[in-house]
């Protein structure tokens, strides 16, 4: 069973800065890709950035140059570094892990206020 759970989402000025951090549990592979997806209010869920077990990384172009992600195998933890906020990047944030099949955790709420 593979558990995630996010944390370190909250509200926040534009222009500021918030970390999310995403800790995966149980029968982890050691090859695998970790994201971050989210949903803003009304649309669909959508890719900001993912993370392969190598540190190969790829990102939404919305996010580019503003997001950061990162990872540590060894605690089996995804990091998402999030720098100059929009109000437009208000939304559920979603952790993701692929590894044969897809887990997402429950999410975690970014609110950027202008």
């Amino acid at each position: 069973q593979v558990q995630l759970v996010e944390s370190g989402g909250g509200l926040v000025q534009a222009g500021g800065s918030l970390r999310l951090s995403c800790l995966a549990s149980g029968s982890i592979f050691r090859f695998n890709v970790m994201g971050w997806y989210r949903q803003p209010p009304g649309e669909q869920r959508e890719l900001v950035a993912f993370i392969t077990s190598g540190g190969s990384t790829n990102y939404a172009d919305s996010v580019k140059g503003r997001f950061t992600i990162s990872r540590d195998n060894a605690k089996n933890t995804v990091y998402l570094q999030m720098n100059s906020l929009k109000p437009e990047d208000t939304a559920v944030y979603y952790c993701n892990l692929q590894q044969g099949g897809v887990y997402w955790g429950k999410g975690t709420q970014v609110t950027v206020s202008l």
